[in-house]
């Protein structure tokens, strides 16, 4: 069982340290600062014969932090040139699917051939091992170096959960701990060589997003999911101008749970009336085979795309109101891999589709690292 407070935090002071040797300060190349041990040293450059003076607890604790987060942002810098695209997954609101779009997205560019990770940062709250089938795995950890898990069809996962050994455990952790934990979970993961990595953020405008954006250079944008609701539209209108005020290019807007399509079969060429939510009649003709279908309009429809349309921001598409999403979420196989051909895995192709397109138009951004 892996160590939470070892492996991933300390929760005085936010950082691993690192192992303190007093010895010169000397020349090292990039993958040397990445892999050696702490340089500091306390050598008084007046007196060369003499020996290392040994610092204060203090100031050898002060010294490992400033160490320890010097080379966490050189990883940091490393990583983001190990993955070629970086995209923030956002919502006004909790409720909305989220995360199930996170993991469609996932897997819907791993079925493209792409090697793809999900770096789940919502502390709190964290649930993408549960919709990948992950809830039980335990991190491994090498020389230092956390190592995803794998999920549905190689997917690479890196989340809270993993480093709690109860699930109805709460996280409550104020905020320089929580925003320690997230620079830590860019900076120490061993995520490899990675077509795509998809951040999935709690609901909201917090300070997650901010502390990813200044920690992993050269982000490509976000993209905010919703749904037809009234209050959602208003708390995804909140998102978008979060995002510009970050700088981050928004990518598009998602609209979630749009529509409901009901598949039926009755007398072969004729008229069909589904009573639908709030008493409006909706129609249809079956074919000649009896087959029918009509789209009920469960949460309303089209709040997505004219919220896209107010602010001059890309409508990436909307995803089918899914009883199956619901069932895979809990069973740990998304619709994507259950049913790859069905409605709601193509209707994630046209919004990866969108995204990759828009990514090709768009410059990254290039926040400073902090």
């Amino acid at each position: 069982m892996i160590n939470f407070q070892q492996v991933l935090i300390s929760a005085e002071s936010c950082q691993i340290c690192a192992h303190f040797i007093p010895h010169r300060l000397k020349y090292y190349s990039h993958h040397d600062w990445l892999m050696a041990e702490s340089p500091i040293s306390t050598h008084d450059p007046k007196n060369d014969s003499q020996a290392p003076v040994q610092p204060s607890p203090q100031q050898q604790k002060q010294m490992e932090q400033n160490y320890a987060q010097m080379k966490r942002k050189m990883a940091m810098q490393e990583i983001g040139r190990k993955i070629k695209h970086k995209i923030m997954v956002l919502s006004g609101k909790g409720g909305v699917g989220k995360s199930t779009v996170s993991t469609g997205l996932a897997l819907s560019l791993a079925q493209q051939g792409h090697k793809v990770g999900i770096l789940d940062i919502d502390i709190t709250g964290p649930n993408i091992p549960k919709m990948m089938g992950l809830d039980n795995h335990r991190l491994h950890v090498e020389e230092g170096r956390i190592h995803p898990a794998k999920g549905h069809l190689g997917v690479k996962v890196i989340s809270m959960a993993f480093l709690l050994d109860d699930a109805d455990t709460p996280v409550v952790w104020r905020g320089p701990i929580k925003l320690g934990a997230i620079q830590q979970f860019i900076g120490d993961v061993e995520w490899g060589d990675l077509d795509y990595l998809i951040i999935d953020f709690p609901p909201g405008t917090s300070d997650e997003p901010l502390t990813v954006t200044q920690s992993l250079p050269n982000i490509d944008g976000m993209v905010i999911v919703t749904t037809p609701q009234a209050v959602a539209l208003l708390d995804s209108r909140k998102s978008i101008t979060f995002a510009e005020s970050l700088k981050v290019p928004v990518l598009g807007v998602v609209e979630n749970m749009s529509g409901y399509t009901l598949n039926g079969v009755t007398t072969a060429n004729s008229a069909v009336e589904i009573a639908g939510p709030g008493g409006k009649t909706v129609k249809s003709t079956s074919d000649e085979n009896g087959n029918f279908s009509v789209v009920l309009d469960i949460f309303k429809q089209g709040g997505g795309k004219s919220t896209a349309e107010d602010f001059g921001v890309p409508f990436l598409g909307a995803l089918p109101f899914d009883p199956g999403f619901v069932r895979g979420g809990d069973d740990g196989v998304h619709k994507i891999v259950s049913d790859p051909e069905g409605a709601s895995s193509m209707a994630f192709a046209e919004i990866v589709k969108a995204v990759q397109e828009q990514i090709s138009d768009k410059a990254p951004s290039t926040l400073e690292i902090i």
